[in-house]
């Protein structure tokens, strides 16, 4: 049959705890400990994840707030400078409009004034058309 020698299986088993008692203190130990301190480091990994995400929130909301107050600043100073070209390119029509209002009042005048000029030296010529037309038609 069997022959079981307890001597044998006592030092056997003595031996198993002491092994196990060796890998208990030199890995097993350790290896729980690391693996401890890797959750707590992942846990705390996450929280810092999480305040530093509400921190992107918050300066993205902010960016956005900015970036909506500079368009609308640039659409104030846009609209500004669009209303003041337009009434500088209004005062210069205008004041090209009033001296060409002035240069064809002068010429109007200038023509009346070679009109006066040329009636009455037609009226004045009109004898001696007179004449040459009688001597013409006296030629005839």
């Amino acid at each position: 049959m069997l022959d079981i020698s307890p001597v044998l299986l006592i030092s056997s088993a003595v031996i198993f705890l002491l092994v196990l008692a060796r890998l208990n203190s030199c890995l097993y130990k350790p290896l729980f400990k690391h693996m401890e301190d890797r959750d707590a480091k992942i846990a705390s990994d996450l929280a810092d994840a999480k305040t530093k995400g509400a921190d992107v929130d918050d300066m993205l909301q902010e960016a956005k707030s900015i970036i909506a107050k500079a368009k609308s600043e640039a659409a104030a100073i846009r609209e500004k400078a669009t209303s003041e070209a337009k009434e500088v390119a209004d005062s210069k029509l205008a004041e090209a409009k009033d001296q060409l209002e002035t240069k064809y009042n002068d010429f109007v005048s200038a023509i009346a004034d070679e009109k006066t000029t040329l009636k009455s030296s037609l009226t004045a010529s009109m004898p001696l058309f007179q004449e040459s037309l009688k001597a013409k038609i006296n030629s005839i």
